[in-house]
């Protein structure tokens, strides 16, 4: 999965720069070949790339979707080693579509972010929380970014503040915890903590991109319109395997498409 804004499409592949929370950096490139990770700084282990697959003839009340997302075989995602990436890339995504949030997040990547050499090109990273501390009101609207100044600064004062706790949390007391933060809901910090963890049972599961990918996937089932009644259902049908029903559907979306 390379639905995250860091990674670069490429010719025929996809590059991501992950950053540790200890400093490292790792390459990771992705391409019908297969992954290959390597590292650039530090002695950190590499970035952990988890294998997903649907069991077979799940979720059995809806075969067309079971028999699309079966078809894709397994799937891989690297966690988001950086809890506050992950957060940040959240806040950003907040009300937005993706492919905006992407745009708004390479630009401030590039604007602000610090740089790393691959040789033939410089990839930006996101700027830490220090940074994002530092940045005038006039920063933030220089690259587009004016509507989420507030919710990122509150998100950096309180990682600074908290991330060494919020590291030693189980993934859903850490969806409870961020919700203490100023402009972090239960979307903000269930889709933060999926992306960091790659739980995706504490993904917000109801929310548009999920809903639009399983009804394409299975346009002939009767899907609920509203988000509760569908998150009702979703909860249902997926059983014990709702992290893997949802990871693969948004997976199944992402090669169908950009997600909403």
């Amino acid at each position: 999965m390379t639905e995250h804004a860091a990674w670069q499409p490429g010719d025929g592949s996809h590059r991501r720069v992950f950053a540790l929370e200890d400093g490292a950096l790792w390459l990771a490139v992705a391409s019908r070949r297969g992954v290959t990770c390597r590292q650039l700084t530090g002695k950190a282990d590499r970035p952990r790339l988890d294998r997903v697959s649907m069991p077979k003839g799940l979720p059995a009340d809806v075969p067309e979707l079971a028999g699309k997302l079966s078809r894709l075989g397994a799937v891989g995602r690297f966690r988001n080693p950086s809890l506050w990436d992950a957060l940040a890339i959240a806040v950003i995504r907040q009300v937005i579509r993706a492919g905006q949030a992407a745009v708004l997040y390479r630009a401030f990547c590039a604007a602000y972010g610090g740089r790393v050499d691959l040789g033939d090109e410089e990839v930006a990273l996101f700027p830490s929380p220090e940074i994002v501390l530092g940045l005038t009101d006039r920063q933030f609207t220089s690259v587009g970014m004016a509507f989420k100044r507030r919710p990122l600064r509150a998100v950096a004062e309180a990682y600074l503040k908290y991330s060494s706790q919020w590291q030693h949390l189980s993934p859903a007391a850490l969806v409870r915890e961020l919700q203490r933060v100023s402009h972090v809901g239960a979307w903000t910090a269930g889709a933060a903590v999926a992306d960091w963890s790659n739980d995706f049972a504490l993904y917000p599961y109801a929310d548009l991109a999920v809903r639009t990918w399983a009804g394409r996937a299975a346009p002939s089932y009767p899907w609920p319109v509203d988000e509760v009644g569908f998150g009702q259902l979703w909860r249902r049908i997926a059983g014990d395997h709702l992290s893997s029903l949802t990871l693969l559907t948004l997976a199944w979306g992402k090669h169908h498409g950009d997600n909403p």
